[in-house]
């Protein structure tokens, strides 16, 4: 089988070398297209449409909008020091905004003719209070940005707005720019890091040409799917360029070692695909199938960015053994002219010295590993977008209107009609919830004594559809957290003791509820697979039981510790940023380890398992270093540029568990290869470690 293997290689890598000029300019043709067809690709900024169909939330919003015309508010803005009779023109006023429906004051739940004093104090105040006046809307899909100006013009600098429609009206408008930011950022960065580990001024631009135009073609191809979402958009190529550099340095390291032995760059450069096309191979398959695991999630939101990465692993290994050594011959005359000396120092010597550190590196990790094990999983955990920065106008005016009126989500629940008494008793028995601050629906806002059939439509079409009453709880609670999910299940227990199963809830709180049910499944079911996967892969590249579990054993580590910091610091963490980089950290970072522990395999035939493991430091820290800078200079420039919760929170944590994954593989996986380096010959296929003498 590997003689085949090997024969087909020897027919293709010539096929590869001769026809360059054609596949450099296919792949540039497809890379010019893909840059310009990728702003064709549709970017979508809700989260909630990434549940699966059968939530219960999502199956309430589809029954709400089959049967009523009125949407649930997604926005309010806060009016300050007017009466009540300005106020009542601010809601004309925001009617008349395109974009702009279902706008709701208190003259939509009480008769306003009657002195405020003497009517019920809770339901006034959830309106207006201290000359303040609190107007919900609902702006539509699709117009966020232009509405949510115009909004802004009417209320001017004065006044406050905020809600979920701002915040996806703020994502379209950043998620863009911040991206073009952090690239404008990353790739001087990139270029500076690649300057300083090669010998040549013009090779980093070998190597970001390479992936580059894997990451515009993957870019282009969403024109397929029909549209990506806005993490996808800002993650997915900057990520797929971090992991996949390795590839291309792989590449271009051996060709470069080959030049040196033979003075033909075509004979250097199969030489070259041959000797490192094993290790790309295995490199992008531990990241190719960790990441598939993404795509499993029942929230959507990880099959997105699943796929897209996936893909980008994909067209970056074809680029790396196709594309790049095409463009090397073409060019290498390039980077002989702008040959340097190395620009960093020699790592020859950090082997001894990283070995003296393997005993406190262990007894550390030891003492660490089951407590951050534990406490990973307990953070206090955000499941929407997270709160926007204070010193941003969004943030300050969230924050001005919680102190005036304090937290405010709608809750829709939705009833079989026709039996007013029993929703009366319903809607008397949430009144008595503290968290209830007012109730819309036809039983209060009109009363039982006035049958539904003696009124005009228009006056009951907003609480009655041909099957179903609506019922409009406007809670005091946060959009989520203990007390939010609290009076979901409670909400949703008592309309069963009436209704049994045949009712309907929604609103933001709901499906932030049943989005935390679904991503804590999809956590185990991801984690897993990915660990199965990526095992399953080691155990074949290594032929070995020990290899795989000492160096998942390394990389976990680092995750676990990773994602406890923020629980042992107090902070809250983005639930979809835990999520996914618990599978990207393992995915993407696993190739430090394989690199290092290949290495000493191999060393270890011809030396003592401690000389073997110092000869494998000096040869392999430096490129390990230079992969891990480089993954970890994109999570934290994703971090420090962007504005959005959810894509700040994978940075930081991408930045931070490259640099822990380093630290792992260099100082603690020498001590447990040293270790267990009895037990790894003995489980590994023929290791024919060497026998000798100390």
């Amino acid at each position: 089988m590997d003689d085949a293997r090997e024969d087909e290689h020897r027919l293709i890598i010539p096929r590869i070398l001769k026809h360059r000029k054609i596949i450099v300019i296919t792949f540039a043709v497809l890379a010019i297209i893909s840059a310009v067809v990728q702003f064709a690709v549709p970017i979508n900024h809700d989260m909630m449409d990434y549940l699966p169909d059968d939530a219960p939330s999502m199956e309430a919003m589809d029954v709400m909008d089959e049967e009523f015309d009125e949407a649930v508010t997604n926005t309010r803005v806060m009016i300050k020091n007017v009466s009540i009779q300005e106020a009542l023109t601010y809601k004309e006023d925001l009617e008349a905004i395109d974009g702009v429906s279902d706008v709701m004051w208190l003259d939509d739940v009480m008769d306003i003719t009657t002195p405020i004093e003497m009517t019920d104090s809770n339901t006034v105040e959830s309106y207006y209070q201290d000359g303040h006046a609190m107007i919900s809307f609902h702006i539509e899909d699709g117009t966020e940005v232009e509405t949510t100006d115009a909004v802004y013009e009417l209320i001017g600098e004065d006044n406050a707005m905020e809600g979920d429609a701002l915040d996806t009206a703020i994502s379209q408008e950043m998620t863009g720019q911040e991206a073009m930011f952090a690239a404008a950022i990353l790739i001087p960065v990139i270029i500076l890091i690649l300057t300083l580990a090669t010998r040549s001024w013009i090779e980093p631009a070998f190597y970001l040409t390479a992936i580059g135009v894997s990451v515009l073609i993957n870019l282009g191809t969403n024109i397929f799917i029909g549209e990506i979402s806005f993490i996808t958009q800002a993650v997915a190529p900057l990520l797929q360029l971090a992991v996949s550099l390795d590839y291309a340095i792989f590449l271009l390291h051996s060709f470069s070692n080959y030049r040196k032995e033979t003075e033909d760059p075509n004979e250097a450069m199969q030489l070259a695909m041959r000797e490192s096309f094993p290790a790309i191979v295995a490199c992008a398959s531990t990241t190719f199938f960790g990441f598939m695991a993404l795509i499993l999630m029942d929230f959507e939101i990880g099959g997105d960015l699943g796929f897209n990465l996936v893909k980008g692993i994909f067209f970056s290994f074809i680029s790396v053994i196709i594309f790049l050594p095409a463009l090397t011959l073409m060019f290498y005359k390039w980077i002989d002219k702008t040959k340097h000396q190395l620009l960093m120092p020699s790592f020859s010597h950090f082997g001894q010295k990283l070995l003296k550190l393997r005993v406190p590196a262990l007894i550390l990790v030891t003492v660490l590993i089951v407590p951050a094990f534990l406490a990973q999983s307990q953070t206090d955990f955000i499941y929407g977008m997270g709160s926007h920065p204070e010193d941003t106008r969004a943030g300050s005016d969230a924050e001005e209107i919680e102190e005036s009126f304090g937290p405010f989500t709608p809750v829709v629940l939705l009833v079989p009609n026709g039996d007013l008494a029993r929703e009366e008793a319903l809607v008397q028995e949430f009144d008595d919830f503290d968290e209830v601050d007012s109730i819309v629906s036809y039983v209060n806002s009109v009363g039982t004594g006035i049958p539904p059939e003696y009124l005009d439509e228009s006056e009951t079409e907003q609480f009655f559809s041909d099957q179903y009453s609506q019922l409009i709880l406007n809670t005091s609670t946060d959009t989520e957290g203990d007390e939010a999910f609290t009076f979901v299940e409670e909400a949703r227990s008592l309309a069963s003791d009436y209704y049994e199963e045949d009712y309907h809830l929604t609103g933001e709180s709901v499906t932030l509820y049943d989005m935390r049910d679904i991503v804590e499944q999809d956590n185990t079911l991801v984690n897993t697979l990915t660990v199965i996967v990526i095992g399953v892969i080691l155990l074949i590249t290594f032929r070995s039981i020990s290899f795989p579990v000492v160096l998942l054993l390394t990389i976990q580590a680092s995750v676990w510790i990773n994602l406890a910091i923020p629980y042992f610091t107090g902070s809250s963490l983005v639930y979809i940023g835990y999520l996914i980089i618990s599978t990207i950290q393992l995915a993407a970072t696993v190739d430090y380890g394989i690199l290092l522990t290949e290495n000493y395999k191999e060393n270890r035939k011809e030396m003592s398992s401690m000389e073997a493991m110092k000869k494998s430091l000096n040869e392999k820290i430096f490129p390990i270093a230079v992969s891990a800078s480089i993954l970890s200079s994109v999570g934290f420039i994703l971090w420090a540029t962007s504005t959005d919760p959810i894509v700040a929170s994978i940075g930081l944590l991408l930045g931070r568990g490259a640099l822990l994954a380093f630290l792992m593989v260099v100082l603690l996986l020498p001590g447990l290869l040293l270790m267990f380096d009895r037990v790894i010959e003995k489980t590994t296929w023929k290791p024919n470690f060497f026998k000798g003498g100390k």
